[in-house]
């Protein structure tokens, strides 16, 4: 039995794993980039948009934008002219020609620059290396056996031989990434009902895995080969796997057996660094150098989870089972995924932020109710336990360009005390874009930031 590729996206959208598109929309619509640019911003509610896909169509982000990562670095401490640097993916109109991989916004990583973290201005040289103009990270074309020869998408941006604010000579950038390849997996695998047919539809780069790439100047990154078999420093676990084998004895680390379970995919991996040195991690404090929080598949239940992962260098990866899942009686029954992780910290009188012991992570909820994205939070002493709390953005009004759905939040804190959020948003008819939101407290109370000067009365 053949069956177009083009009904894999509406049997996807049974598992949640069509992140950004429209399920009433079936296969994927090319936009309309013309009316996308030319709607007036008090039609579209759009006052807090700070970028979109390109007009070019033969951009490498003509199609879809998602997970801006956003840095704001001086020169020096005593520079007050600050310069923001976005990473972010995008997916082309005819990246995806034959609707053979996941709908989703992953493509190829660029950037964008700015000087108050608002007005954007896309870089379009990029690196020379890759395989199309105006990328930072394209596909791996000289690993043909890869994970990320057929999409990249992008998780986290570090910059760990510098300080959060001061750039340094020197500095080296660690991206950490997520790709697929051409290999087919059966789409029944992702499906959590039984769909007649749907046993004989292959669907290509959706065994996702999670790589990092390493750069001196933030264009242009060079892969680092991990121990997969594949390339990727983050697999999913896979009790068949050989290479896998010595997974099902691994031990957490305060000595209990792990029993992981087993994933469909790797992807979209967020690290925090953990600034205590040894001897200030007493017990119910983090332990470990660097935490991956990634987003996931369960085998046997199909939930979409949140997986954590350990490391003493960044480089080198073990699992420590799964984080964050849904809760049948919350807005994240149908799944969690896409998260940030931030370190506590208070504004002080004095005008600068101290850190505070704790983290808050800042995730994507579904909802099993009207199918749609949200960001929420969690928060934790040690990295390991959260405790959630709730919604803290919303999706838009009915008409505005976020009234799809919301996710994929970035966070950075701001001098005057407030805390900027960076988040990804879908309108009804599946077009993305990037947009901010601004909080005062830090958690809980956010609002829509105004990005683009008002219309003229």
């Amino acid at each position: 039995m053949k069956f177009s590729f083009c009904f894999i996206p509406c049997l996807l959208t049974f598992t949640h794993c069509q992140a950004w598109t429209n399920p009433a929309k079936g296969p994927r619509a090319r936009p309309n980039l013309t009316s996308l640019r030319s709607s007036s911003s008090s039609s579209r509610n759009d006052f807090n948009v700070v970028l979109r896909p390109s007009d070019n169509p033969e951009s490498f982000d003509s199609h879809k934008i998602g997970a801006a990562r956003v840095h704001r670095y001086a020169k020096d401490s005593s520079d007050s002219e600050a310069e923001y640097i976005m990473w972010y993916h995008g997916r082309s109109v005819d990246f995806d020609g034959e609707s053979k991989l996941p709908p989703l916004s992953t493509g190829r990583i660029g950037r964008a620059v700015s000087r108050n973290g608002l007005h954007w201005e896309k870089e379009e040289i990029g690196s020379a290396s890759e395989d199309v103009r105006g990328v930072s990270l394209g596909l791996n074309k000289e690993s043909w056996w890869g994970f990320d020869t057929a999409h990249v998408g992008l998780g986290q941006v570090l910059l760990p031989m510098s300080t959060p604010a001061v750039m340094t000579e020197g500095g080296v950038y660690l991206m950490y990434y997520m790709g697929g390849s051409f290999e087919e997996t059966s789409v029944s695998q992702y499906l959590d009902r039984e769909i007649k047919g749907a046993e004989a539809l292959n669907i290509q780069g959706m065994n996702m895995k999670i790589g990092v790439a390493l750069s001196q100047d933030g264009v242009s990154f060079g892969r680092v080969e991990g121990d997969d078999p594949s390339g990727a420093i983050m697999a999913p676990y896979d009790k068949s796997d050989p290479n896998m084998k010595y997974m099902a004895a691994m031990r957490d680390d305060d000595g209990s057996r792990l029993n992981l379970e087993e994933e469909l995919y790797c992807a979209w991996p967020e690290v925090a660094v953990n600034d205590l040195t040894v001897d200030e991690r007493g017990t119910g404090t983090p332990q470990k150098n660097f935490y991956m929080f990634y987003s996931t598949m369960l085998k046997a239940t199909k939930e979409k989870a949140i997986g954590v992962a350990v490391s003493d260098d960044g480089f080198r990866w073990f699992k420590r089972g799964i984080s964050l899942r849904p809760d049948a009686n919350s807005m994240d029954n149908g799944g969690c995924a896409r998260c940030s992780i931030m370190k506590k910290a208070v504004y002080t009188d004095d005008g600068e932020w101290k850190s505070e012991n704790g983290w808050t992570m800042f995730y994507e909820g579904v909802s099993l109710e009207d199918g749609k994205h949200r960001i929420m939070a969690a928060e934790s002493d040690d990295l390991r336990k959260w405790k959630k709390l709730g919604v803290i953005l919303d999706v838009g009004e009915e008409g505005s360009w976020d009234f799809g759905g919301v996710g994929s939040p970035h966070l950075l804190r701001l001098d005057d005390g407030s805390t900027r959020m960076y988040y990804t948003g879908q309108c009804a008819d599946g077009q993305t874009a990037i947009g901010v939101a601004v909080s005062k407290d830090n958690i809980r109370n956010w609002v829509r930031e105004q990005a683009t000067l008002p219309s003229a009365l």
